[in-house]
């Protein structure tokens, strides 16, 4: 434990004027997901246990069954726990990914855990939209039956609305996020408390006897109620994605003073009114409103779903950006959306690709309550995968004993099995959604890194050494141009394939040649002293090393022109980059698969332009040809 104290010892403390902010901050979009569970997650839970008609115990099993694992899967596992792993302040899978790296290096079991996890994600975030903001607009019916048939259009509209307006950022409409969730868990709360008093017998559903008890009585028909009672908690990732914007403790007391409650009173309001109007199963949520707030609420829940939709989308940004930089997917482009705040970008092809997912599942489903069936298996999935990890971390990064270390994390990886496992009896009913998806994106996944892996292999056998060629020139004295020339490449040790065909097509060489690899931590951030190395070799060669943390932009003039402090003379006006652009065929012989090596080759063309990934001004870049079989 006394790695998990020296952490917190070193953890930055946000200063007490900005925790306030911080706090309303991590309400709006940390808790939007999970906030937004109360709409459907106790009603699908009673459906499914219904049977021939609902007793009290039932009910007050199933209300009792959401409260605990509340409580174990996001308070003792990610409040307690989970937010102890930051890496550099940063949370998520692959953070933790990071962090497990860092003691056991990239091993091939780990990558793969990784890439699930990264693809289970994708998963979650395609169904999360469509199952918010189509259970919000549902309450249509209650409230306005003549727009029933309007709901399906009304939910389309607003998810274009929403997909739309991401080019132009969060930052203008995040202040408003914080508040309005707080508005939404303070009427949640007050809707709750207004109906326990109908049936004071559900506070029975605070004892965890009786969740056991309903497992116990019903065998197989509760592991089908477990699935629905798993809608609870998903968004519970959010608590550890969104660390690095928020911090833990205001993510910790925002859960322990008003989330956590405010959820709490809700469903035993809900269980309450069950319990003394049955008929109210048909949607309990919006039958706590009394009549003249039922419109009102549908209103409140449609922009708080809204927002929810929004927090999962920026997450999905952010983990396209961390897959990027560990080498997962190909390059895209990334737009920086707010010159204050880092951590909002956009994403168009991330964006598109969301979107039509989100709307072919809308239109597809068309009931919040068909597409409970697709919603569970990839958060859950991607659960078991952060679990496993952090029994990684916890092990050999914090240097627990492998005994407490079971102790600690095995029942919580045995209880997200078991509700693996009860999400995955709605495989034909829906959720073969998220897994099909998360199968095709681990396969566009590990055939990157396989083909990338091919190239590289192959590019280092037609190599030539670096140290050798340099002595070579120094030797040959070729033809000298002016100003300095840098040449981009993955291995330093070699000569750059675009040095080579400079040399062999134009027989030049400029006064200064910097060949410049660009690398990534497995941190975050990395600090401007660690961010160059500059290495002399022989006459005007330099190697350069420029280091960027997996969540920053590899901005590589801004770098070159930071290094000057170190020696390095850099004029962006005298400089050209040079690039090798790879022209890649298919090879029977060549390590895949032919469908594998037209899929990597169709990947890589898909790749976005290397001048604008590395924010190079494109009037001052060279590429040169080369041609390869994967």
């Amino acid at each position: 434990m006394a790695a998990v104290e020296g952490r917190l010892q070193a953890e930055p403390a946000h200063a007490p004027a900005s925790f306030w902010g911080l706090l309303l901050g991590s309400i709006g979009v940390v808790y939007g997901d999970i906030g937004t569970s109360p709409l459907y997650a106790l009603r699908e839970a009673l459906h499914h246990a219904a049977g021939d008609g609902l007793t009290d115990s039932e009910v007050i099993g199933v209300v009792s069954l959401l409260l605990w694992t509340l409580t174990l899967i996001v308070t003792l596992k990610y409040v307690v726990l989970i937010l102890q792993a930051d890496n550099n302040g940063e949370g998520g899978t692959l953070s933790l990914l990071a962090l497990a790296q860092k003691v056991l290096g990239r091993r091939g079991f780990l990558l793969g855990i990784g890439v699930v996890g990264a693809s289970l994600f994708y998963g979650d975030a395609v169904i999360t939209p469509a199952i918010s903001v189509l259970s919000a607009v549902e309450g249509l019916k209650l409230a306005v039956p003549s727009l029933s048939h309007w709901v399906l259009p009304i939910t389309s509209v607003i998810l274009v609305a929403l997909f739309a307006v991401q080019s132009r950022g969060t930052g203008r409409i995040g202040k408003f996020f914080g508040p309005i969730t707080l508005v939404w868990f303070t009427v949640m709360a007050g809707l709750g408390l207004m109906h326990i008093g109908d049936q004071p017998d559900i506070l029975y559903a605070i004892d965890p006897g009786y969740a056991i008890g309903f497992i116990y009585r019903h065998g197989f028909v509760a592991l089908v109620v477990l699935g629905s009672v798993f809608l609870a908690v998903t968004g519970a990732e959010a608590l550890y994605a969104d660390m690095g914007h928020f911090g833990r403790f205001p993510i910790r007391v925002a859960w322990g003073t008003i989330v956590f409650p405010a959820l709490a009173l809700n469903y035993l309001g809900q269980g309450a009114l069950i319990l003394s109007s049955p008929q109210a199963l048909e949607n309990p949520f919006f039958l706590l409103a009394p009549d003249w707030a039922l419109l009102p609420l549908v209103i409140l829940a449609t922009v708080a779903t809204i927002i929810a939709s929004q927090a999962v989308i920026t997450g999905a940004f952010s983990v396209t950006r961390q897959a990027i930089q560990l080498g997962l997917i190909p390059r895209l482009e990334i737009r920086h959306t707010s010159e204050e705040l880092f951590g909002q970008i956009y994403i168009p092809r991330a964006n598109l690709f969301l979107f039509l997912g989100v709307i072919i599942l809308v239109w597809t489903f068309q009931t919040s309550g068909a597409l409970a069936n697709a919603y569970g298996i990839a958060v859950t999935g991607d659960m078991v995968v952060t679990s496993t990890i952090a029994f990684l971390v916890f092990w050999k990064c914090w240097r627990w004993s492998i005994w407490l270390t079971t102790a600690v994390i095995l029942p919580l990886i045995l209880l997200e099995l078991v509700f693996l496992g009860s999400n995955l009896l709605k495989l034909f009913d829906g959720g073969y959604v998220p897994l099909g998806l998360a199968a095709a994106l681990t396969v566009l996944m590990w055939t990157w890194i396989r083909g990338t892996a091919i190239v590289y292999a192959k590019a280092r056998r037609d190599s030539v050494a670096l140290d050798d060629l340099a002595r070579m020139l120094t030797r040959s004295h070729p033809l000298e141009a002016r100003g300095t020339a840098v040449f981009l490449t993955s291995d330093a040790t070699v000569a750059p394939s675009c040095l080579l065909h400079n040399l062999k097509h134009n027989g030049v060489l400029h006064e200064q040649n910097l060949i410049l690899t660009i690398n990534y931590a497995n941190t975050p951030r990395v600090s401007e002293e660690e961010r160059v190395k500059v290495e002399p070799l022989v006459d005007s060669f330099q190697r350069v090393s420029l280091t960027f943390g997996y969540m920053e932009e590899p901005n590589v003039p801004k770098a070159l022109a930071a290094a000057k402090k170190k020696g390095l003379k850099f004029e962006i006006m005298s400089t050209s980059f040079f690039l090798s652009r790879r022209s890649l065929r298919r090879s029977p012989h060549a390590g895949m698969p032919l469908w594998q090596d037209d899929l990597y080759i169709l990947m890589a063309q898909s790749a976005a332009d290397a001048s604008s990934f590395y924010r190079l001004p494109t009037n001052r870049v060279v590429e040169m040809g080369q041609q390869f079989t994967v």
